[in-house]
């Protein structure tokens, strides 16, 4: 009698034991999910703050949560982000696939984007694979970060915090953009741009770092290599028919 006594004894505190554990585990996965779910409606919170501090045309979160674009493409990049580093790549590459024809603006589930991202507009924005976002970078309509050709590995652009990257500019190759910089509307980036500096034309000239203007290269006076080689061939056509005049009256 004693020995069954003991037994049951045993399990009952077995089954004690295991109660609280499997209770302790509840609490842990529920306190697990609590703060997911909290971090993500923050996160969800501080996007749409952003779109307020760098868009004077929003008027209500109820508008900027269903109507701007550029947050949709975030909130879905995120998604797509998740599957990606977990090997779904083609699941990923769906998501941001369907994102593409809803928004008009292709991110590579790959690509690692920063907080307080803002995409004002956004159709025809692209970012690839390996591009790496900062914090508080502002991309606006037509912006590409892209690669130079067929290279593996790292080939897109690391952009740093505090960037702005105006209409239709091109930052084509694997080199950084340093903090607090801008680049120009249309301009084309082929090479690594110093922290706090302004960079436009076609390639990319840097007018401006640290607060110091450097040449005279202005947003309204961009250069245009195609009228420049006109002009060139021009000259030159000119030169040759001065050498044929000359040729046809030392022969008369």
């Amino acid at each position: 009698m004693l020995w069954h006594a003991q037994a049951e004894w045993n399990r009952d505190i077995f089954a004690s034991a295991a109660n609280w554990a499997a209770g302790a585990f509840y609490v842990r996965q529920r306190k697990r999910q609590g703060e997911r779910v909290n971090s993500l409606f923050k996160s969800m919170r501080e996007d749409i703050e952003t779109i307020f501090e760098n868009d004077p045309a929003a008027r209500s979160w109820f508008e900027v949560a269903f109507t701007y674009s550029g947050l949709h493409a975030l909130w879905a990049h995120r998604v797509a982000h998740k599957f990606y580093k977990n090997g779904w790549f083609t699941t990923a590459r769906i998501i941001s696939q369907v994102s593409r024809f809803m928004t008009g603006i292709e991110i590579h589930p790959g690509a690692v984007i920063g907080r307080r991202f803002f995409i004002d507009h956004g159709m025809g924005v692209i970012i690839g694979e390996t591009c790496e976002i900062g914090d508080d970078v502002v991309l606006y309509q037509g912006v590409t970060l892209g690669g130079t050709g067929k290279e593996k590995g790292k080939r897109h652009p690391t952009i740093g915090n505090n960037v702005v990257i105006a209409s239709g500019a091109k930052v084509l190759g694997s080199f950084t953009v340093g903090d607090n910089s801008r680049i120009g509307a249309n301009a084309v980036v082929l090479s690594e741009v110093p922290q706090n500096s302004t960079v436009v034309g076609i390639p990319g000239r840097i007018v401006k770092r640290d607060g110091v203007r450097i040449g005279k290269l202005d947003h309204n006076n961009l250069p245009d290599p195609v009228i420049d080689m006109f002009r060139q061939m021009q000259q030159q056509i000119e030169e040759l028919k001065q050498q044929v005049d000359d040729l046809s009256k030392n022969k008369v």
